[in-house]
């Protein structure tokens, strides 16, 4: 069976998956909203901040359960990209402490690593690689200054991380009409938002005080888990092997 043939068996009319999408994703943008309403204070850590915090990201693991359920299976693909959910959520809640940042920034870095395996590594795309290794290097080295302790190994393995999922999103698109995916291309944009979250985040805490920075940083870190979570919607390489066992 020629290639194009199988892609479209398994491509979805645009129309009938915001139909199918938009419903499921309603407990997100409740508690994205209920986040922004509260606005809790963030020198009153407690359990019910962090969990007015996560419950968006917790909303994204329903989201992506229910997809799976709805399609009748739970891909490698989307396995990846729900335990990287569930590492997010832990990041969160360890961020609202300000003892357990670090533990926090280990959390999101295992996130990063779950949704690089579910990005995979085909095709390389070395172009995108080196453009975004410049730009991670060049951030690092502006906040470098500014680092200590062990923040000054932390913050340079966790920029390689990002750096890596954001290189290997961006490598999957493609605006060739026979391989072109909006999956791939909402994995894109959100690997693009959770760099900006972050770049903000670390320059507000590391280097000078950015005003609304929490305002900038949390729109962008949920838009950005919006967007990846959406990315099940459509399939990748490993979920084109399964379908062909």
């Amino acid at each position: 069976m020629d290639i194009l043939e199988t892609d479209s068996r398994y491509r979805k009319k645009p129309l009938a998956t915001v139909r199918n999408t938009v419903p499921k994703l309603l407990p997100f943008f409740m508690t994205v909203c209920n986040y922004f309403v509260l606005w809790i204070p963030l020198s009153e850590p407690s359990w019910y901040n962090a969990l007015v915090k996560c419950l968006p990201i917790a909303s994204l693991e329903f989201f992506v359960l229910i997809h799976s359920i709805g399609s009748g299976k739970f891909t490698p693909y989307a396995k990846k990209i729900f335990l990287g959910l569930v590492f997010s959520a832990a990041g969160d809640i360890s961020l609202v402490w300000p003892e357990y940042f670090q533990l926090g920034m280990v959390m999101f870095g295992l996130a990063h690593i779950m949704y690089t395996a579910a990005f995979g590594f085909h095709p390389l795309k070395f172009r995108i690689f080196i453009f975004i290794a410049l730009f991670g290097a060049g951030f690092y080295s502006l906040t470098f200054p500014y680092l200590n302790g062990p923040f000054v190994f932390m913050v340079a393995g966790y920029t390689m991380l990002i750096a890596t999922m954001t290189w290997r999103a961006l490598s999957r698109v493609t605006l060739a009409s026979h391989k072109f995916s909006w999956s791939h291309v909402s994995a894109a944009v959100g690997s693009i938002f959770f760099m900006i979250s972050d770049c903000v985040l670390a320059t507000d805490k590391f280097c000078f005080p950015i005003s609304k920075s929490r305002e900038i940083i949390m729109s962008t870190y949920y838009g950005a888990q919006m967007l990846i979570a959406l990315s099940v919607t459509g399939w990748s390489r490993d979920d084109f092997m399964w379908k062909s066992k």
